[in-house]
């Protein structure tokens, strides 16, 4: 006596006859980055990405390897420089104010998107963690160190070409301004309108100007 075999699909169905559907890896990794990106690392489930992803587990595994090495890739995918906010700001041309008012207007408008969880991923997806998560929680650390790298990059330019005065002292600036920067991704989270965040915003730049202005002895 013979038996016949059904293939399952991803989702542990049985498999429809004709062209098997292309597995498309960015829409899932998008679907990925959004749940950890709303409840974290440590606040993801499997079962909340599975969900999320339409994928059964032993797909999701074979696709990515682990809940972690997911997650790495999310963050990846979220932080690539052509879809960066912070990034595409501090590269943009033209006198460094504009680029700092970039960083931060255009993030917060990105931080209270109604289409993508509120907040910055990198900032807030692995404040809390375990001791098996320290890898994660020392990744994000150093992509965060990595923008205020870029930030000290961009000011030490300026100051070299005569945008801001000598004696400014660029790394706490940097600080300063990524402090600024994280706070406004927090208080989104915390339901902050994009005009409270402007508020904030506009302070920020008038600390700028009255520190340009003291130090050109105006």
């Amino acid at each position: 006596m013979s038996s016949t075999h059904r293939a399952t699909d991803a989702t542990g169905q049985p498999r429809r006859r004709g062209r098997p559907r292309a597995f498309d890896r960015e829409t899932a990794l998008r679907q990925a980055m959004e749940v950890f990106w709303e409840r974290g690392y440590e606040g993801t489930r499997l079962t909340d990405l599975v969900q999320a992803m339409r994928m059964n587990p032993p797909s999701l595994y074979g696709a990515f390897g682990s809940k972690e090495k997911l997650f790495r890739e999310a963050v990846e995918f979220y932080n690539s420089p052509d879809r960066s906010t912070t990034t595409l700001a501090l590269e943009r041309p033209g006198p460094v104010r504009d680029a700092v008012e970039a960083l931060l207007r255009d993030n917060a408008r990105a931080y209270v998107d109604p289409e993508t969880p509120h907040g910055c991923l990198v900032v807030l997806s692995a404040i809390s963690y375990s001791p098996e998560s320290e890898g994660l929680r020392d990744l994000l650390r150093s992509l965060r160190e990595q923008d205020r790298d870029r930030l000290r990059a961009r000011l030490r330019a300026a100051r070299a070409d005569g945008g801001l005065p000598g004696s400014v002292d660029v790394d706490r600036l940097a600080s300063f301004l990524m402090s600024v920067l994280f706070g406004l991704s927090i208080q989104a989270r915390d339901g902050a309108t994009l005009a409270e965040l402007d508020g904030v915003v506009d302070i920020t730049l008038a600390s700028w100007d009255h520190l340009v202005d003291t130090a050109r002895g105006g």
